[in-house]
């Protein structure tokens, strides 16, 4: 509550946090989860997140939830889960971070195309995912360095950057483009110096017209039949 109030006073429109967990330890369980323990837990996670949910709409701010694995919010289908146990809130929104999506293999430019009405914020972060013949997805209990998805300064990863800016810019995103880093390979240094200008780069100034639109004019009736032999 205090934190929304404090986004308020700065002025700010978006707030990113994560969602916490109460099933995460379940999310590839073995035997199976019970019937309705997902309800539950969504529908619980529901309940304590409306009121926090009013509050920050009236101190006018989003709550922009970071999917994040370890989070019971960590893709698609769990977002819609807790939307409905929300009924759809309207400060329910999301913080954009690819290299998350990257690591679990889900498709971060179609995330785009279904969530962007919600897209609020937005981590420009790297990441790479090179599965072997002994390790993948989970890891193998490694540290970063010898994982096979790590994450990576701007630029160095397999994050498809130019589709995201595109994407974000179709569809009118307005937020900032903030740089988060967590590379295991690179100076913290070189990787701000590097990764401004790599942002700057692919900011996008979204063109007011059609670039074959040189003609220009009103609709001419008569030259549009001559076109066609009427």
């Amino acid at each position: 509550m205090m934190a929304g109030k404090a986004s308020e006073h700065l002025g700010l429109k978006a707030h990113a946090t994560f969602s916490g967990a109460l099933i995460w330890q379940t999310v590839y369980p073995w035997p199976q989860r019970p019937e309705g323990l997902v309800d539950m837990a969504f529908t619980e996670l529901g309940k304590r997140w409306t009121p926090i949910l009013d509050h920050f709409d009236s101190c006018g701010v989003d709550i922009c939830y970071e999917l994040h694995p370890g989070e019971d919010l960590h893709d698609g289908v769990t977002y819609e889960l807790f939307l409905e146990k929300v009924n759809d809130h309207k400060r329910a929104c999301l913080l954009y971070d690819p290299s998350h999506f990257l690591l679990q293999q889900l498709d971060y430019l179609q995330f785009i195309d279904f969530y962007h009405s919600r897209i609020k914020a937005f981590h420009v972060k790297d990441a790479e995912f090179n599965p072997t013949g002994k390790s993948g997805v989970y890891g193998g209990y490694q540290g970063w360095n010898n994982r096979v998805g790590r994450f990576r300064s701007l630029g160095d990863g397999q994050v498809d950057f130019a589709g995201i800016f595109t994407k974000l810019s179709e569809y009118g995103f307005g937020g900032w483009a903030v740089m988060e880093w967590e590379c295991c390979v690179k100076s913290s240094e070189q990787g701000a110096r590097e990764g401004a200008s790599f942002i700057k780069d692919h900011i996008i100034e979204v063109t007011q017209k059609a670039f074959d639109d040189f003609a220009g004019g009103d609709v001419n009736e008569a030259y549009l039949k001559g076109l066609l032999g009427i």
